[in-house]
């Protein structure tokens, strides 16, 4: 520990943070734009920059380490004409159309111009780029909107490990882009959407497929259905500033119906489904010894799939076949629920609300449709896209009555919840293989120890584990006698050294569980964007845990509705029918 003082009051912190760690510990908020810890510590802003005693110029506090003695100053009038200079210089490198900008009343850039009460530009305008873009891709760039802060490259290279992005030129001609000089359809970009998140203005943004919705709301011939993924119910709150325990799943309902959705559903039903073919799946495998060279990879997570078709294609055949929850739930909406309800399947429009940006890529594979060419899901929207769409309608989700959802796929566990966060699928799937080898249910908590028990934006890490492996958690268990070896990660970079430690022979396992984004659906690339820059995928996680505890199910193969799906139609895991809707033949795009 050192002692130090800011703005005149004495501290004691850590001796090994820096100034700007010191500063946000002793509650004293000090202006940046690129910083993030751990990932983008590099003072390209210069808003953070404060003064020291000692030293002759302004030194950036989110690279620089307190000292013992170490006397700061954050407010003088150098320090507030240097932020206002330097707020100043990257406004002229940002074509703002505020009012227009998905980001409006939710940007870092926006929101210290007003506190620096800067109405009109000092210098002109620089940012010229013109860049061409594929408008149908699931992530959309503004390049006039870019400051340069360098977080989308830090997050896309450390973070994800895919490089998608970099700095283009030098001088008064840099400008980020995608690296390499490709499109964005050649630079093996997994639509995760992490750049988004971190981005800390509009200059990147998800693809707006609302007005979609608003037309199949307003066509009097058109059935609407709209499923809620389960890492929904942990975020959306934090968007319209209310307490969570008033955000209820139930109220989220409500509000879709009072739109004029007219049959809302629960994700969490087919994440049970996902459980039921998955598991018998891993189990067969198991049986037939095809997973003594490289393990069953889980197939839920689109952003994974992406990242596994473009960098591991030769490991194809490890996926699952199981179709996401998302692609199963799109699938028996337009065959079983068609059937059921008498509708003509041609009049249904599917709606899904995902954590997620990739899972619009997901919606529009062409293995995922119909011999037709129907897709099993119409649109996708990000956690925003809904939001934006409640704000339009001028609710007030206190006010909205809590609605159940529809029947037919209402039921839901405990382990369908889980989905939304790392190590959730691992678990739901290993409780009910239990059940499916023995005949009878674990301690639903028995597999607890593949939780995340530490996160930061750099990826999962784990206390319990050698250094070498820090990167995933794993571990055996007995299933029957017989020991099943599993390992779970999340974060592209981690699950690359996963998947090279697989392929070199230095770590073997029969299942394997990978979520593209840091946390898992929790910490989605679609979910709320905060300037705080407080990675929250763990937080919402922990939601999601709190959930399952308090279920009264915490079996998937316990779900009444998903019994009631096989008894009446499919039959059983791996059926016919099973393999036709709710399987999926992974190929290269």
């Amino acid at each position: 520990m050192v002692n130090i003082v800011i703005n005149g009051k004495n501290f004691e912190v850590p001796s090994d943070i820096s100034i700007l760690e010191a500063a946000q510990m002793a509650k004293v908020e000090i202006p940046h734009l690129c910083y993030l810890k751990d990932i983008n510590e590099i003072g390209a802003c210069r808003l953070c920059c404060v003064e020291v005693e000692g030293e002759d110029r302004l030194i950036p506090a989110c690279e620089n380490k307190v000292k013992e003695g170490m006397v700061i100053t954050t407010n003088s009038a150098k320090v507030k004409n240097a932020v206002r200079m330097n707020l100043e210089l990257i406004l002229s490198q940002h074509q703002g159309q505020c009012t227009s900008c998905a980001r409006s009343g939710n940007c870092q850039l926006q929101n210290l111009a007003d506190e620096y009460h800067l109405a009109c530009d000092r210098y002109p305008k620089a940012n010229d780029v013109v860049e061409k873009w594929n408008a149908n891709f699931p992530i959309i760039r503004d390049a006039k909107k870019c400051i340069q802060c360098m977080r989308c490259v830090a997050v896309c290279d450390k973070v994800q490990g895919l490089h998608v992005w970099d700095l283009i030129n030098q001088g008064s001609a840099s400008h980020i882009g995608v690296s390499g000089n490709r499109t964005i359809e050649a630079a093996d970009c997994s639509a995760c959407g992490q750049c988004i998140t971190h981005c800390p203005v509009g200059a990147l943004t998800e693809r707006n497929d609302t007005e979609k919705v608003r037309r199949a709301l307003a066509d009097p011939e058109t059935v609407t259905v709209v499923q809620i993924a389960p890492a929904i119910r942990s975020a959306y709150a934090e968007l319209l500033g209310i307490d969570p325990k008033e955000a209820t799943v139930a109220r989220l309902a409500g509000v879709l119906k009072k739109m004029g959705f007219d049959y809302v559903f629960d994700t969490c039903f087919t994440a049970d489904l996902t459980i039921m073919e998955e598991g018998s799946e891993l189990l067969r495998r198991l049986k037939a010894g095809d997973l003594k060279k490289y393990p069953m990879f889980t197939s839920c997570c689109p952003g994974w799939i992406r990242f596994i078709k473009s960098q591991y294609p030769e490991l194809l055949p490890q996926l699952s076949t199981a179709k996401s929850p998302q692609q199963m739930f799109g699938a028996l909406i337009k065959s079983y629920f068609a059937e059921k309800m008498g509708v003509d399947a041609k009049k249904i429009f599917s709606v899904s609300i995902m954590p997620c940006t990739a899972k619009k890529a997901e919606a529009e594979l062409p293995e995922l449709a119909d011999e037709q060419g129907v897709p099993d899901v119409d649109v996708v929207l990000t956690t925003r896209e809904i939001m934006n769409l409640f704000q339009e309608e001028r609710v007030d989700l206190r006010d909205v009555e809590e609605v159940p959802f529809d029947t037919l796929f209402g039921d839901y566990t405990g382990a369908g919840v889980i989905f939304g966060t790392t190590g959730g699928v691992m678990e739901a799937a290993l409780r009910s293989a239990y059940f499916l080898v023995t005949g009878k249910n674990p301690d639903a908590d028995a597999f607890s120890n593949i939780r995340a028990v530490d996160f930061t934006d750099a990826g999962v890490s784990y206390s319990n584990q050698d250094a070498s492996q820090a990167n995933w958690r794993e571990a055996t268990f007995d299933l029957a006698g017989s020991p099943i070896r599993i390992a779970v990660t999340s974060g592209l970079v981690n699950t690359r050294k996963l998947i090279e430690a697989i392929l070199a022979g230095e770590v073997a396992y029969d299942f394997v569980e990978i979520m593209a984004c840091p946390g898992g659906c929790a910490g989605g690339g679609g979910q709320p964007i905060h300037a705080d820059d407080l990675e929250r995928g763990m937080l919402r996680g922990q939601v999601l845990r709190d959930i399952d505890a308090a279920s009264a199910v915490r079996f998937s193969h316990e779900n009444k509705d998903v019994q009631k799906l096989y008894q009446d139609w499919l039959g059983e895991p791996g059926s016919h029918l099973a393999e036709k809707y709710l399987h999926v033949e992974h190929v290269v795009s």
